[in-house]
């Protein structure tokens, strides 16, 4: 008897089921996707970035700008002003990117999403020395590039500090990058802890002075029961023995994170001080040293938190990065 329609739906509904749910099953137990989200990992690993290209070739062209996309993560973006006006620049609490467009007293262009870091390249292109890009919310933390947020459609720019640009003026060029894709083994700590080195991404929920309900990924520095020291100039001592220096920042992109000082901070580490882990404490920080917020502004990692080991990066393919994370 030959099947009816029903027959093969259930036959492709059932497969499908089991499709997603060995899917679920590896992700949950194997390995896990995870993208970087910002620059703390440089030069081991970058979050998303811009990266400027004022002289676009055919490959930034549509169609074949998606190829270029899907094989390197790069999309090409630019803003150009379409008339006199000013130029603004709103954070967006969803991601942490922004978006920029030029508005006058009466109208308002279309918005270009892009990575937060292009407001440096806006600033050393359009600043003539006289007046300053304002950032709400960022302040002392990236003095050159500061934006005050005030403008509403159709209404008058007051009180605001944003750049001046004429009809048809390049306000920005280039590329909106993807960070890495990594995937995250979860199954080779069931055999062995972590280890000094290990690149660990980890639950930020329960973790004080972190936003939570999200993941981290730093490097692991300090393991339980050690005794950590970071000196003021940057040596790592541990149970009183001298380390590898934290790495420097070698990447492009800089976050707005403040170096830690002598001075305690909000968790009680402070620099020439000595802090204690527990039996299931991990101390981790960014390879980004100088701008990383890790564990020595929101203190150790329990070990309970910890998702695995980022073990590989899997995307972009046209990626210096790719493959195995050492």
């Amino acid at each position: 008897m030959a099947k009816s329609l029903k027959d093969y739906a259930k036959e492709w509904l059932d497969t499908l089921v089991v499709a997603i749910s060995v899917a679920m099953a590896f992700r949950a137990y194997f390995y896990e996707p995870f993208n970087i989200p910002t620059g703390s990992m440089q030069p081991t690993l970058y979050g998303n970035h811009f990266q400027p290209c004022e002289n676009p070739g055919v490959w930034e062209t549509t169609p074949l700008k998606w190829l270029n996309w899907l094989a390197s993560g790069r999309d090409y973006k630019e803003l150009v002003a379409p008339f006199d006006g000013e130029v603004y620049a709103e954070k967006r609490a969803d991601d942490g990117r922004v978006v920029v467009y030029v508005a006058s007293a009466l109208k308002r262009s279309e918005e270009v999403k892009v990575p937060d870091d292009v407001l440096t390249h806006i600033e050393k292109s359009l600043s003539d020395g006289t007046e300053t890009l304002k950032f709400l919310g960022e302040t002392g933390s990236r003095a050159q590039v500061l934006m005050s947020v005030v403008c509403n459609p159709g209404s008058p720019m007051l009180g605001a500090y944003p750049y001046r640009v004429k009809k048809g003026q390049k306000i920005f060029a280039g590329y909106d990058t993807s960070g890495d894709f990594v995937f995250v083994n979860r199954w080779k700590w069931n055999f062995r802890k972590p280890a000094r080195s290990d690149v660990m991404v980890f639950s930020t929920t329960g973790i004080d002075g972190l936003m939570q309900g999200t993941h981290y990924i730093k490097r692991v520095t300090a393991l339980p029961n050690e005794t950590i020291e970071i000196t003021e100039g940057g040596d790592v001592v541990i149970d009183g023995k001298i380390m590898p220096p934290l790495k420097p920042m070698t990447g492009a992109r800089g976050e707005a994170t403040p170096k830690p000082n002598p001075g305690r901070s909000k968790n009680g580490f402070a620099m020439n001080s000595k802090v204690k882990l527990g039996d299931n404490e991990y101390f981790t920080c960014g390879d980004n040293s100088d701008n990383s917020l890790d564990s020595r502004y929101w203190g150790a990692v329990p070990e309970k938190k910890v998702t695995g080991n980022a073990a590989c990066v899997f995307w972009p393919i046209i990626n210096p990065r790719w493959g195995t994370i050492k």
